[in-house]
């Protein structure tokens, strides 16, 4: 064999795969078509993170004279869509040159081109058969095309938002998801006229009711105009419809639904009915010896999930045992405020029949919010009843994304929340609002 393990797609599962595998010793080989870093790296994740944190900074920039901030008049600034670019490619030609340098350092062989499985453990690239012990698929997916084009202005998709120079005033959102309201409040933030039209009724699937209604009240309040179980359609005449009612708009970001993107194979790879590749409790698919991670599996769209996933096979295929916990993490959506959560929803825990207790406390009770000027929000803590076991952690608050992670700790260690009312967080922090809650679940709340 040529190598100890193949690895088809170097996005968060492909190369965080390729890396580990790389430290424990094993001949690796990469393939990847486009570029190191996948979707999420290059055009996803990080860039729209920083698009999203230049419109939070413009906005945010408004409200300089009650932080005791003179000379700053809101009717003179501009938001800059050339530099916030600039800003972004820089930061990704840092974290991908990182990532490449470790690839490097671990042994990691990448090989550019279009990979086709042909067997159990052969992979043909740019027509080189190359034979490894062990193939992972981490191949990622891609938006579904519209049925359509807008007639008088341009459809593009959020990797395509790069290659734009600048912003029509009037801007059509279509999709759900944490994506298309993240990009729904970025172009209201940076004064535009949005409307996001949602296929389905539901536009945060997964996420629990009460954080989606709050979201979206939110956003409503902002000034998106969102228009849920809605359909667009062109007629003959090239008109935009929206429903029944005609609609004109320059720009219309695809935010719908993904689909897998499946490698050419000589041999049958079990699908699901969506077209995601079927995979067992261990991430095998059909194929023996041919595993597959992250999106392409369709357990989930989140890079997170896709690195912990190919961890997970690499870690078991060298005997290390590895307890993937694949319904337990965290979902984050960066919009102001943002959201995030971990574990069961409240309808899910109804569902099983648990009897549960819910914690809570108000960011606006929280000095250090408070201080920052963004105590809009709160957390939710759901408890099991008779033990205090945490089973869900829901979170309102400017930094929500990053708050979650302790509620991650804390909960891959099946605490209770009598452990964490018990831990000492620093004062004055946002993360106290952890303590309050947990306390109030405990029936012992201080500040409350």
């Amino acid at each position: 064999m040529d190598y100890d393990l193949i690895i088809i797609g170097a996005g968060p599962a492909g190369y965080v795969a390729a890396i580990r595998a790389g430290q424990l010793g094993m001949k690796t080989a990469l393939v990847e078509k486009k570029a190191v870093g996948g979707m999420c790296l290059n055009w996803g994740c990080i860039p729209t993170k920083v698009y999203i944190e230049s419109a939070k900074l413009f906005d945010r920039i408004k409200s300089a004279k009650a932080f005791g901030i003179d000379g700053i008049d809101p009717a003179q600034i501009a938001f800059n869509w050339g530099t916030t670019k600039k800003r972004s490619d820089d930061i990704v030609k840092k974290l991908t040159g990182g990532v490449n340098y470790l690839l490097r350092k671990n042994g990691v062989e990448v090989i550019h081109g279009q990979a086709q499985l042909n067997g159990p453990s052969s992979v043909t690239v740019n027509n080189r058969l190359i034979e490894g012990k062990n193939i992972l698929i981490a191949t990622g997916s891609y938006p579904k095309n519209l049925d359509f084009q807008l007639p008088d202005g341009k459809s593009v998709e959020v990797e395509q938002l790069s290659q734009l120079d600048s912003f029509p005033e009037k801007i059509l959102i279509y999709g759900f998801g944490g994506v298309a309201l993240e990009f729904a409040q970025f172009f209201r933030m940076i004064n535009r006229e949005v409307t996001l039209v949602s296929p389905v009724k539901n536009l945060l699937p997964g996420v629990d009711t009460y954080l989606s209604s709050y979201l979206l009240r939110k956003t409503r309040g902002r000034g998106v105009q969102i228009i849920e179980e809605a359909q667009l359609t062109v007629n003959t005449d090239n008109q935009l419809f929206i429903n029944d009612k005609p609609a004109n708009y320059y720009l219309l970001l695809n935010c719908s639904w993904r689909r897998a993107v499946v490698p050419a194979s000589e041999v049958e790879l079990k699908l699901t009915a969506d077209g995601y590749i079927q995979v067992d409790e261990h991430l095998q698919t059909s194929i023996p010896g041919v595993y597959a991670a992250g999106d392409v599996n369709g357990l989930s769209y989140l890079a997170h999930v896709a690195s912990a996933q190919s961890l997970y096979v690499v870690n078991r295929l060298q005997g290390m045992p590895d307890n993937l916990k694949i319904n337990q993490f965290p979902i984050n959506i960066y919009t102001i405020p943002e959201v995030a959560q971990i574990g069961l929803t409240e309808g899910e825990i109804r569902e099983k029949g648990i009897e549960y207790r819910i914690g809570e406390f108000p960011m606006s009770a929280n000095g250090k919010a408070l201080a920052e000027d963004s105590a809009d929000g709160l957390i939710r803590v759901l408890s099991e009843k008779k033990y205090g076991e945490v089973l869900g952690v829901q979170i309102i608050a400017s930094n929500a994304t990053d708050l979650i992670a302790e509620a991650a700790a804390f909960m891959s260690v099946e605490a209770t929340v009598y452990d964490v009312a018990r831990t000492i967080h620093a004062h004055p922090t946002v993360s106290e609002v952890f303590l309050e809650a947990d306390l109030d679940a405990a029936d012992t709340p201080i500040h409350k």
